[in-house]
């Protein structure tokens, strides 16, 4: 493996992550979860990244999703310096710009599959008129428009997250961040669900970053990053 702390930003990445470190102080001392991460992602690539429960790899995906700041270091994405943004611009940056899809799916209970994509829509303020092209070519990339107006309830687990696939790429965003998404799964359905990502990566101009523990899922990523004691090696 590779430590990753000495490497530099990559021309042409869509992310670049800059010496960064996250602490937490408990009152006795000084706990140190990430230490001098640096990470180039490129557009069409799937970084898988693994470790042990307590490694940091929760944290650092929720500094890639803009919920927790680091406490030092650079996050650049698309170009833009993300941690120079107030709190308002970094929510309409995480709205616009990255989807995320999550283990446990979190569809909107009691509700359509139409609806629960129409959700992040209308949170972004997409006209009223343009939501149903983006809900359909959503699900066309997932293949399950034929879903559209089925109640979330009744859908299967691989359906459910193949639904929670296409809500993190219904509003466009440029990088997916997925985490343990077929954890739930059986592996057919897992390896499906990873089928549906290379295919969203293979435009060029997206790039998804996988939290898993499964090796197996890992192993159908362009790269596998490790992290361990708060440093990120890539294998």
């Amino acid at each position: 493996m590779n430590n990753l702390a000495a490497s530099t930003p990559g021309i042409g990445a869509l992310v670049q992550v800059i010496d960064m470190t996250k602490t937490y102080n408990n009152g006795l001392e000084l706990i140190y979860v990430l230490r001098n991460v640096n990470l180039n992602i490129y557009p069409g690539e799937i970084v898988a990244v693994m470790g042990p429960s307590g490694s940091g790899k929760s944290t650092f995906l929720f500094i890639l999703g803009i919920f927790l700041h680091p406490t030092s270091g650079s996050y650049i994405l698309g170009g833009q310096d993300v941690l120079c943004l107030d709190r308002t611009g970094q929510a309409e940056f995480r709205r616009n710009r990255v989807g995320f899809v999550f283990q446990s799916c979190d569809l909107l209970e009691n509700s359509t599959v139409y609806e629960n994509l129409e959700f992040p829509l209308i949170y972004a303020g997409i006209d009223r008129a343009d939501r149903p092209a983006r809900i359909t070519a959503a699900l066309e990339r997932v293949n399950l428009e034929h879903r559209i107006h089925h109640s979330s309830n009744r859908l299967s687990g691989g359906e459910r997250q193949r639904v929670a696939v296409a809500r993190a790429l219904v509003n466009q965003p440029q990088v997916i961040l997925a985490d343990e998404p077929t954890g739930q799964l059986d592996r057919s359905h897992g390896h499906l669900v990873m089928d549906h990502f290379a295919e969203i990566v293979s435009d060029g101009k997206t790039a998804i970053v996988v939290v898993t523990h499964d090796p197996e899922m890992a192993a159908r990523c362009t790269r596998i990053c490790s992290l361990r004691d708060g440093v990120l090696y890539e294998q």
